[in-house]
Parts: C-alpha cells; structure tokens; sequence
C-alpha cells in the first residue's frame, strides 16, 4: 500500500514537472515570436523571464530545476562550440594581421572600463578580469539579427562589423581559458602553470586549425548527416565532461572542437545544429536569469548606468574607427549601433563566477547591463533609420 502511495506520489511530481517544463517552454515560443514581430532581440526577453520565476521572482520555479541546469550547460556548450564553427583558425590570424589596431582600441575603450570600475568596486583582479571581459565582448548572435533583421546583410556595413565581431573573438581564444584558470584560486606557481597549460593548449588547437584544418574536414566528409550531427555534439559534450573534470570550462572545450571543423563540414553541422542551438540557448539565458534574485539589481543599478553609458559610446567609437573612410557618414553609425548590444557571451563570462563572494551582484550586474545594451542599440537603430529617412 505505502509502495503504491510513493508510487503515485512520485508520478504526480513527474506530471507536475512536465506541466511546469511544458509552460516555459510554450512561454519561450511566445516571447520568441512577438520579439521578432516588433524586430527586438529576445534575449533580454529571455532574462526578464529568468528574473520573473527566479529567486525573489513573482513565481519561482522549483521542480525543473535540473532540468533548466542541464539545459542551460548544454546552452553553454553549443552556443561555445557553434562559434568556433563560424570561423576557422586560419581566418582568426588573418583577422588578427588586418585589424591589430581594431583590436587594441577595443580593448582599451570598452574592456579597460569595466576592469577599473571592478577594481573600485573592491572586487578584486579575479573580479576585474570577468568585468573586462563582460563589458569589451560584442553579442555577435545579436548584431547579426540587427543586421539581418535591418537588410545590411550583404553591404560594407555588415563586413565592418563582422571583421570587429571576429578579432573580439579571437581575444576570446586565449581570455576564456586564462580566465577559467586565473579563478580556480590556486597557488601563484599552480596558477602560473594552469593558465599555461590553458595558452599552451589553445595555441596548440589554432596551430592545428592552420596546419591541418583539410585533415578534419575530410574525416567528417564521409559522414551522413545525421551521424555528423550526433558524432560532433557528442564529441563536444565528451570535450567539455572532460575539461570540467580537469577544472576549465566545458564551453571552452566545445569552442576549441568548433575551432578544429572548417569549410563544408563547419557549414553543414552549423546549419543542422543551428535549431538545437537556438533551443538550449533559451533555456541557458532563462536559467540564468532563474539565478539573479532582482533585488540585487537596485544594488549595482548606478554602476550599470555609467557601463551602458560608456559601453554605447565606446562601441560607436569602434564603428567610427573602423568605417570612417566609407562615403555614407551613417556607416559608422550603423556599425556602432550593431556592436552597442552585449549577450551571450558576458553571460557566459559572469557565470564563471560562482565561486566568488561578489558573483550574485557580477550577475545582476551583467544581466541589466546587456538588457540596457541591447534595448539601447534597438532604439538607436530605428532612431537613426528614421532620421536618415527622413533626410532623404
């Protein structure tokens, strides 16, 4: 009787668990389709929700907490390993050689600030490297729906600001397993050797990208495209489960194994991976909302308005140095505009942070900063196609 009592009992949970899953879910479709009718991207939206059923949210969610974790890792792994997908090795030190100066003034506008202000706010150099990173990185998946969404796909525009997207991807390279190793809070001659193995192993991937990028390629060639799509997810879960036992990130991992495919490979698993992807990277931007209590926000909102303020001019900056010589003096201005909004890319950097007693405030930071970054580039965008209509 009490068997049959636990039995029930725990398929009721089941059923529970599947109506709460099944209601997010329905909600992520609907939120998706009203943000593409209204051209926003549905990231913020996505945080907003995270924030609604999280800790101190209005309802919190509590039965697909494993769910939404395991969800959210996965999020990681593929958003990760589709960008290392995107370029090959090759191109990133081509990139490299065409835009040192690009890449430097970068640097120096939009990460040099959020490493100052961690350093005020008393966080420390582990604190002011994840701030750095958080305010200097570009949402390349955003700014390419703003591209998409404002018909500058195939224009100068577009090229200009894709060459920025990949040199601040290629900072990304060495930055993400430097910093993975700088927070495992070793010794000073353990930590030396971390983040050397972490170069040494990136560098040796890029080297092997450049090398031998045909030899991977040819090997994939021959798979059908359903064995492609489950031999390449799985290799980067095997990747990252392995990186994760070793104590560096798994997303790391997956983004060195998208290094390694290029040409038609690349193409072929990008388009098939594309919808998995898309699917797992809400549930990554909910889960990660799910974890920000709101309360906390009020408590860096100020130094959120000064990052947003600096971040919008220093990427417009950016878009007047890397576009100034093209005849239409909008063209920076666009640029600009594409590179403002910050993603999933500083939301995998703040999530590096949950060790540290300043991760909660770092989260609610960085949550607010790419909601305001990113509905500040939406309103600038329309703000600046309707005055150029106007004029003509």
């Amino acid at each position: 009787m009490n068997r049959e009592i636990a039995a029930t009992s725990s398929e009721s949970i089941d059923n529970l668990i599947l109506l709460e899953i099944g209601g997010v879910l329905l909600l992520l479709g609907i939120v998706a389709f009203v943000a593409t009718k209204i051209a926003l991207s549905s990231v913020p939206l996505f945080l907003l929700i995270g924030l609604f059923f999280g800790t101190g949210g209005l309802v919190p969610l509590n039965l697909s907490g494993d769910f939404l974790n395991i969800g959210a890792q996965m999020g990681a792994i593929l958003l990760l390993l589709l960008m290392g997908l995107e370029y090959s090795a090759r191109e990133l030190g081509q990139s490299f050689r065409s835009s040192k100066s690009v890449i430097l003034l970068d640097v120096l506008i939009n990460g040099l600030p959020g490493i100052l202000i961690a350093l005020l706010a008393g966080w420390g150099v582990k604190g002011a490297l994840l701030l750095g990173g958080i305010t200097y990185v570009s949402s390349s998946g955003i700014a390419s729906e703003l591209i998409r969404e404002s018909g500058w796909a195939k224009s100068q525009v577009a090229k200009r600001t894709i060459l920025v997207l990949i040199s601040e991807d290629l900072i990304l390279a060495p930055y993400l397993p430097l910093i993975t190793s700088t927070l495992l809070g070793v010794g000073l001659l353990s930590g030396i050797i971390s983040v050397s193995i972490a170069l040494l192993i990136t560098g040796f991937v890029l080297l092997i990208g450049v090398k031998r990028a045909n030899w991977f390629s040819r090997i994939f060639r021959k798979f059908t495209a359903s064995s492609l799509l489950l031999t390449v997810f799985g290799l980067a879960l095997v990747a990252a489960g392995a990186a994760g036992l070793a104590g560096f990130s798994g997303a790391i991992a997956a983004f060195l194994v998208g290094l390694l495919l290029t040409g038609e490979v690349a193409s072929a698993i990008r388009t098939r991976l594309a919808p998995l992807r898309d699917f797992f990277a809400a549930i990554f931007f909910i889960f990660f909302g799910l974890s920000v209590n709101p309360a906390r926000i009020l408590d860096v909102l100020g130094l959120v308005v000064v990052l947003t303020i600096i971040g919008i001019f220093g990427k417009i900056l950016i878009g007047w140095w890397i576009a100034r010589d093209l005849q239409d003096p909008m063209s920076w201005r666009r640029v600009g505009i594409f590179l403002i909004p910050r993603g999933e890319f500083s939301v995998i950097i703040a999530g590096f942070s949950t060790t540290l007693n300043f991760s909660e405030n770092l989260k609610a930071l960085t949550i607010a900063y790419v909601i305001a970054t990113t509905l500040s580039a939406s309103l600038l965008l329309r703000f600046f196609r309707s005055g150029f209509e106007k004029s003509r």
